[in-house]
């Protein structure tokens, strides 16, 4: 059986993989319409995220859940795409769109977890519960995200105030990105 310390590692390692840049792509697209000074929603953000993936990432582990895994590699870039039109389409002052980018980040966690799933199953092989290396691998992914949030957070600052892009062209540049990697995601993995 491994460690705690191992499974947060583990955890941590697939966030920061640039193989698994669909997490991270994931990430951008959803922290693009946010400041600096919005740091607690990001926070709240990235964290219904990690809820909505432990979820499923537990359901699935425990055998209570199972959806094709070719579906799920698609479905993950279509969250790409549905947050980057969001951030354009969508007003920043539209009432009550941090709740709908709550509900977005919580309901869209619940189809990346998916995507962890074999992967952390394989890894609990040699495991007699799945609460512990659940909880440390979950705890892994929230420091790679929230590290990874910071530097996106970071670069914003420094394009927004440091070298004067406006908040509006920031947020279209990047979405405009994580839009179109997405689509080339989405065609990729294409499951019919």
């Amino acid at each position: 059986m491994q460690s705690f310390p191992f499974f947060i590692k583990i955890g941590f390692e697939h966030i920061s993989d640039l193989a698994g840049i669909d997490h991270i792509l994931f990430l951008i697209a959803l922290c693009a319409v946010y400041r600096l000074q919005q740091w607690k929603h990001v926070l709240i953000l990235v964290t219904a995220f990690t809820i909505g993936h432990s979820v499923t990432l537990a359901l699935v582990s425990l055998g209570s859940l199972s959806i094709p895994s070719s579906l799920i590699e698609f479905l993950i870039p279509v969250t790409i795409v549905v947050v980057a039109l969001n951030n354009v389409i969508t007003q920043p002052t539209t009432t009550g769109k941090m709740g709908r980018n709550y509900a977005m980040a919580l309901f869209f966690g619940l189809i990346h977890g998916m995507g962890f799933s074999n992967y952390f199953r394989a890894l609990l092989m040699d495991s007699g519960s799945v609460v512990m290396p659940l909880l440390g691998f979950n705890l892994g992914i929230e420091i790679g995200q929230l590290l990874v949030v910071a530097l996106i957070v970071v670069t914003s600052y420094l394009c927004l105030n440091i070298v004067g892009v406006r908040q509006r062209d920031w947020t279209v540049f990047v979405s405009g990105a994580a839009f179109g990697l997405g689509l080339q995601m989405m065609a990729d993995t294409w499951p019919w």
